[in-house]
């Protein structure tokens, strides 16, 4: 049972927003919550309105601003009780009105069968971030609730839940760059998809990590020192992979003293000039592995994570270092929410304007939601070409582009720019020529040999393309 009160709530709230006209409205929304879930109960016998009092609370966390805070303690009213969305919107206000509407399924529709429902109400949420990202960060802090619980559910219904948590809710909390809540939902998921391989890694990790927790202590107090006598101000903390990502990495062959990064020493600091300053401290210490070194500062991975990695050698251990600004950690835990308290009041418009602007798996929804009017064929081809593994290739300028795995150069072509794509003759990959069934790898970089004519795509280019997307794009084409 969980023991978060609406006191504790209030107290979480109040560490980053005092007031009084918030934390009244947030009050009338526990209360409005309170009565119309009145007499409810969840699986696990407790009053309903416990579980969107944790959902809201998981979000105070992160600092979530005053209209999500109660969304979120109203995210049930309009699918569960006699709550309308018209009442919501006078109680309260529109945004409030429009993000419980957004998080809530459909009712009400003249659907054939429980699949069709389903597909409807999975399309939603997923699109739902193309209005307000606030809509798939609340489903999010829903299901990771729910997912804390989920021992109370017959078997059958973990099951399910489980899988559409790793399909779909652990994409989505990486895409929108929450790491913290994307590992626990990945070790909550995998607990019940395969709890005798979770039991047994959780036990490895745990010994290998007690082991060489030692090791790591050393090495951060030998960075410590050197920190303090350069005056770099720092934060350290120690961090362990998660179950599910050990079981990631053992599923590529690896053996579990192969995972460089199953310990790892965080270093946080105040400026990117002393994340540089703190390499150059730690590869003055211990030797790095080349092949390990990493910089997403200078090349930021697609979902906005910043940070340097290193792997160095000890006696003992290779060990694992990241290195970033406290801003970076920030979005490194919690990703776009994160701008809740670093923009303050210009956080929503913010997240947006991020996810529009550099957040390619966002326009890649978009794209996807405007070519299919079926649901199924929607949610499967969000699955196939979002949510699934990626590589990542560079444009000619060094630009990062983010493709499903398989995808050729015609899907690149389609991917960087659709008007120009059919006039596509040829294409250099690392400087050599390739055909253009040729299948990218993470690390290729691409450049390609356009035509001076407006060029129809040849026949077979649609059998060349993996993405549904460039698919339809060249059958479009050839039917003009």
């Amino acid at each position: 049972m969980n023991s978060i009160s609406f006191n504790d709530l209030l107290n979480e709230i109040k560490k980053y927003n005092s007031n009084e006209e918030d934390i009244s409205l947030v009050k009338k929304a526990f209360s409005y919550a309170s009565f119309y879930h009145d007499g409810q109960k969840r699986d696990s016998g407790e009053d309903y309105i416990i579980h969107p009092l944790n959902v809201a609370y998981i979000l105070a966390v992160m600092h979530a601003d005053i209209d999500t805070l109660c969304a979120a303690l109203l995210h049930d009213t309009l699918e569960d009780t006699k709550a309308t969305k018209e009442e919501i919107e006078n109680e309260f206000n529109s945004d409030i009105a429009s993000l419980v509407d957004g998080v809530s399924n459909i009712k009400d529709l003249n659907f054939s069968t429980i699949e069709e429902v389903n597909y409807a109400n999975t399309r939603k949420i997923i699109t739902g971030i193309t209005k307000d990202v606030r809509i798939i960060i609340i489903k999010i802090a829903d299901r990771l609730h729910n997912m804390r619980t989920l021992n109370y559910k017959k078997q059958n219904k973990q099951q399910e839940k489980a899988l559409e948590t790793m399909e779909i809710y652990v994409p989505f909390a990486y895409y929108i760059g929450a790491y913290r809540i994307k590992s626990e939902l990945e070790d909550l998921a995998f607990k019940y998809l395969k709890p005798n391989d979770f039991e047994r890694l959780n036990e490895q990790r745990n010994e290998v990590g007690n082991k060489y927790l030692g090791l790591v202590n050393e090495m951060a107090l030998k960075v410590e020192n050197i920190l303090k006598n350069k005056s770099i101000p720092y934060s350290i903390r120690i961090r362990i992979k998660n179950v599910y990502g050990i079981y990631q990495k053992l599923n590529e062959g690896k053996k579990l003293s192969d995972i460089h990064d199953l310990l790892a020493l965080k270093v946080i600091v105040d400026d990117i000039d002393n994340c540089y300053r703190t390499l150059g401290v730690i590869h003055s210490i211990y030797k790095p592995m080349n092949s390990k070194f990493r910089d997403y500062i200078c090349n930021p991975k697609t979902n906005m994570y910043q940070s340097l990695h290193t792997t160095v050698y000890t006696s003992d251990r290779f060990i694992h270092s990241q290195i970033r600004t406290y801003d970076m950690d920030k979005i490194a835990s919690f990703g776009l929410p994160a701008f809740w308290d670093m923009k303050k009041g210009n956080a929503r418009s913010e997240m947006q304007k991020e996810l529009s602007n550099k957040c390619q798996f966002f326009n890649s929804l978009v794209q996807i939601d405007s070519m299919f009017s079926n649901n199924e064929e929607f949610i499967n081809s969000v699955k196939s070409e979002v949510f699934s593994d990626k590589v990542y290739v560079y444009t000619p300028l060094g630009t990062v582009v983010e493709l499903p795995k398989g995808a050729t150069i015609v899907d690149y072509a389609y991917k960087v720019n659709e008007y120009e794509a059919p006039r596509l003759i040829k294409a250099l990959v690392n400087d050599e020529e390739v055909t253009l069934d040729y299948v990218l790898k993470t690390k290729d970089r691409v450049k390609l040999v356009l035509s001076n004519q407006k060029e129809v795509p040849h026949d077979n280019w649609e059998l060349y393309a993996q993405t549904s997307s460039a698919r339809k794009l060249i059958l479009q084409n050839k039917g003009n």
